[in-house]
């Protein structure tokens, strides 16, 4: 299992858990989302979250990790199929695509992720998608949302992976963790 260092001697570092959305839907998304004007675009992979931003102490990297690969190995793979836009609007200025299939193992999942080292009060109950415009303002938002009404796309969904937030503000993956059924290994890294 590869491990993780903050990189600025810092006592915590900030991660995220997220189930990567493949190419070329990514792609999709992440250029739409940068079109939008979204300063975020180019800084946050398209995923659906499982863990929010979450500091964690250095330390505790290990533990969390073997957290992660213990919750990755009761899982099994399953599919997602986005389709559709939904908003967060008024309460949050964001404009995602809807998950149509694979919201009651992402639920799940995520429960199983924000467990143990990781449990952590969530600001809004967590609701799976895939964000394609934030913090932009509320006509592009409505463009966005018209955009994407009809959008679809479906994909298989082996594991998810540790994100960490790097001193330039931009997430990357550190951890790739398969599901028990995925391909027997566990933790890839």
């Amino acid at each position: 299992m590869a491990g993780i260092t903050s990189g600025d001697g810092g006592s915590t570092v900030t991660i995220g858990v997220s189930i990567a959305v493949p190419d070329p839907y990514a792609t999709q998304i992440q250029d739409a989302r940068a079109g939008y004007g979204d300063p975020l675009a180019r800084a946050i992979p398209t995923h659906v979250t499982l863990l929010p931003p979450t500091e964690v102490p250095l330390e505790r990297l290990g533990a969390v990790e073997r957290q992660l690969a213990a919750a990755a190995a009761r899982h099994r793979p399953f599919r997602v199929l986005l389709h559709g836009s939904g908003s967060f609007r008024p309460v949050s200025p964001v404009v995602y695509v809807r998950l149509a299939a694979g919201v009651r193992e992402c639920r799940t999942l995520e429960a199983s992720v924000r467990s143990g080292l990781l449990a952590r009060e969530l600001a809004f109950p967590y609701h799976p998608h895939v964000t394609v415009a934030q913090a932009v303002d509320g006509p592009v938002l409505d463009r966005a949302a018209r955009d994407f009404r009809d959008y679809r796309a479906e994909f298989g969904v082996p594991g998810f992976s540790l994100y960490r937030l790097g001193a330039d503000r931009v997430w990357r993956p550190v951890l790739e963790l398969g599901f028990g059924g995925a391909d027997g290994e566990g933790a890839r890294g």
